[in-house]
């Protein structure tokens, strides 16, 4: 999928809190996009909390962050606002259809509650502090990351297992500017 052109139709359907289209925005400089799992997942949480700590870096690139959530605005804002990720762009999709246009898949027992992903999952949730709350989405759904620009994804990472942590400055650098 890596270097291939994305449906430009999906890209364009995929219409943020802003009005934007993602393809509009990849036109004008490459985005971050970053499918979440459901708000109450503690490395949905963990997630935002190592975006929020990357966020002026990845600006700093000429990146436009943009996140994909399976909830309504308001609910996810009140979670992006808790992480200080406040003045966000983002994508409804309650119905997981950009996610699977993307080939995120439904995650496996194994890819959701092997023994990795407790032993991340009690560090992420008890010793880091990230918690757990109420399923907010579809709890089966797996997140991925895609860099996308000019409707074309330049690189991705796919979740194998639900604890994964990508390393977004890896995900930017090989096609984005440092300033």
């Amino acid at each position: 999928m890596i270097g291939m052109q994305i449906d430009i139709g999906i890209l364009e359907q995929m219409k943020t809190n802003t009005g934007d289209s993602v393809l509009a925005l990849s036109a004008r400089q490459p985005v971050l996009l970053v499918f979440l799992r459901h708000f109450g997942c503690t490395f949905c949480r963990e997630a935002l909390n190592d975006i929020s700590k990357r966020k002026k870096y990845i600006e700093s690139t000429g990146t436009q962050l943009v996140f994909v959530h399976m909830t309504d605005d308001e609910t996810a804002e009140r979670y992006f606002n808790r992480y200080n990720l406040h003045d966000n762009v983002h994508v409804s999709d309650p119905e997981c259809a950009y996610y699977a246009a993307f080939g995120l898949t439904k995650g496996t027992f194994t890819q959701l509650f092997g023994l990795h992903s407790w032993i991340r999952g009690f560090n992420s949730g008890v010793m880091q502090g990230h918690g757990v709350g109420p399923l907010l989405g579809d709890g089966f759904q797996m997140p991925g990351v895609f860099v996308i620009q000019d409707g074309e994804i330049k690189d991705a990472f796919i979740h194998k297992l639900a604890s994964d942590r990508p390393d977004y400055d890896d995900l930017i650098k090989n096609c984005c500017q440092l300033a």
